[in-house]
């Protein structure tokens, strides 16, 4: 990664934050945080800072406002519609996985989960669909030649 990227992670869980935050910094990301789906939405409201961001992690399970309605606005908003989300929650059932790729997200993590979990979802999301580890192995060989 030559420049930093930004991310967005929503969840209510300060811990989860943390967390998050911690791993994607420690790998080189530039890391927002939102409380809730509402401080998400203010905080996106912001065009030209919403089209700062590489991806964002969002939380399903949250007060006032949940996840799948953030992400509805999300997918209808201009400068919101082609960031890549990646839904981190405990909604585990396969018909609440299918609720938030339905709703347009890429990618699904349940609690809980690794530091390895997230970076390579993440990795996933921004390589077009590759296998962070093909890619890895591509990055090798090139190297040999």
């Amino acid at each position: 990664m030559s420049t930093k990227e930004r991310i967005l992670v929503v969840d209510d869980n300060p811990d989860i934050l943390m967390v998050v935050k911690t791993v994607l910094e420690s790998n080189g990301y530039f890391v927002d945080t939102a409380n809730d789906g509402d401080e998400a939405l203010e905080f996106l409201d912001d065009a030209e800072r919403a089209s700062q961001l590489t991806a964002i992690f969002l939380d399903i399970l949250m007060p006032r406002l949940n996840g799948l309605e953030v992400l509805k606005t999300l997918r209808i908003q201009v400068h919101t519609r082609n960031v890549p989300v990646i839904m981190l929650t405990t909604e585990g059932l396969a018909q609440d996985i299918i609720k938030g790729y339905n709703e347009g997200a890429q990618y699904y993590i349940p609690k809980p989960f690794t530091s390895q979990q997230l970076l390579y979802g993440l990795s996933l999301i921004l390589e077009d669909g590759k296998d962070p580890l093909e890619l890895d192995l591509e990055k090798k060989i090139a190297e040999l030649e």
